[in-house]
């Protein structure tokens, strides 16, 4: 079959948040762009953060709140691009929106603005679009200048055609979610070209535990707690979640990132409270234990820990004035150090994101393309800089799809 052959200054794989980013940049800068995605909905991501408001931001984003190997790569991306720069373009076009904590940015409406926002500065750069359309075959053609061509190109092929290109921008994002269409195609095409690519795993995900271990706490779905849970020297003090299979929440998403297998996790499940100073004031109470842990944590779920924990300690539920001090303060060691071990995670389906991408030594922290390949460009979430909750990895497509738009 014929396949029409077009010609482009830059071709952008991947129509998500980085992608639109770069090629409204690009076309300001009077690049001819095309826009190539296989998804029969734009931006779905987007369209699903944040409950559909879109946590679009955090205000008070650093480079400190990004996991990588090559943790400074994203500082220059980060400065050039701030949530500030982004705050101004919803405000340009008329987009409120209000933080709901920690410095994470809502939209006051839905998070169909921030798409249709992208579409707008898109149409306006005069962006060409090919969606859906599935990319079949990526072609490098190096500068020869004693061959007919003497610049170099990418030819694309597609189910609808063949693109010529000067600069490739692969934003495909990572593997998590693809019931919405995520695939491994970017890390696919990083390595055709002899591009390493970290190792990856599902990340900002739930935490599953064995039956044995989590058996008293599977009745407990949907208690959530106020907590401090650490692993490998990173700690978050958020919510946690109980669900059938393990727990969720946002400081249980947050240590996912950091956890690896077969590791503890260390919950301290009152974090503002020094519990041996509650335990000495009740000394002589004739209070029982789980009742006096009601008034801090919630009844169900002090229950069923007082039933697993006291029984690892061959202790058993009585008045508090019947528990020797040393019982106490080994009762108080566990509720400020719960360590539990995860048998793995919920994996990519519920996962918010990819941890690990496109290695970041093998790019340019100032303009996002190849060392190895002029003209390709990685950026977003395909990249190896997988930022926290609340925010941080769509200002990471935000700072990596302007920084490369900038100059492919």
């Amino acid at each position: 079959m014929f396949l029409k052959k077009i010609s482009k200054d830059v071709v952008i794989i991947g129509a998500g948040a980085a992608g639109m980013m770069c090629a409204m940049e690009a076309g300001k800068r009077g690049r001819s762009v095309m826009l190539v995605d296989h998804a029969r909905k734009l931006a779905e991501k987007i369209r699903i953060s944040g409950g559909g408001r879109c946590n679009f931001t955090n205000r008070y984003t650093r480079a400190e709140d990004f996991i990588s190997s090559n943790p400074h790569f994203c500082r220059s991306a980060l400065a050039r691009f701030t949530p500030q720069d982004f705050i101004a373009l919803l405000e340009k076009h008329g987009i409120r929106y209000h933080e709901k904590k920690l410095g994470q940015l809502f939209c006051d409406d839905s998070s169909q603005q921030i798409i249709d926002m992208l579409l707008r500065e898109c149409a306006a750069a005069r962006v060409d679009w090919q969606m859906p359309s599935q990319l079949k075959q990526v072609e490098y053609l190096p500068a020869d200048k004693e061959t007919q061509h003497a610049e170099r190109k990418f030819v694309l092929t597609t189910e609808r055609n063949t693109i010529e290109a000067s600069s490739l921008v692969i934003a495909t994002g990572g593997l998590s979610i693809p019931q919405i269409g995520a695939s491994a195609l970017g890390y696919q095409i990083a390595s055709q070209f002899g591009i390493r690519v970290t190792s990856l795993r599902p990340a900002l995900v739930g935490l599953t535990f064995a039956v044995e271990d989590f058996i008293l706490f599977k009745d407990i779905p949907g208690i959530a707690m106020d907590a401090e849970v650490s692993c490998r020297g990173s700690a978050f003090r958020e919510s946690i979640l109980f669900t059938h299979r393990g727990l969720s929440g946002p400081a249980i998403l947050q240590i996912s990132s950091y956890w690896q297998q077969g590791e503890l996790i260390h919950i301290n499940l009152l974090p503002q409270q020094d519990v041996q100073q509650i335990f000495l004031a009740h000394r002589h109470s004739a209070m029982l234990l789980p009742n006096l842990l009601a008034r801090y944590l919630p009844k169900r779920f002090v229950q069923v820990w007082c039933s697993a924990t006291l029984v690892q300690l061959s202790m058993t539920v009585k008045p508090m004035n019947q528990y020797r001090e040393v019982e106490l303060r080994q009762i108080a060691d566990k509720l400020h150090n719960w360590n539990i071990t995860p048998t793995g995670t919920v994996g990519y389906r519920k996962a918010e994101v990819t941890l690990g991408g496109v290695d970041t030594h093998e790019l340019s922290s100032k303009t996002m393309e190849s060392k190895r390949i002029m003209g390709l460009y990685f950026i977003g979430e395909v990249v190896d800089v997988t930022g926290h909750l609340g925010g941080f990895n769509f200002q990471w497509a935000w700072s990596s799809g302007y920084t490369a738009g900038q100059v492919a």
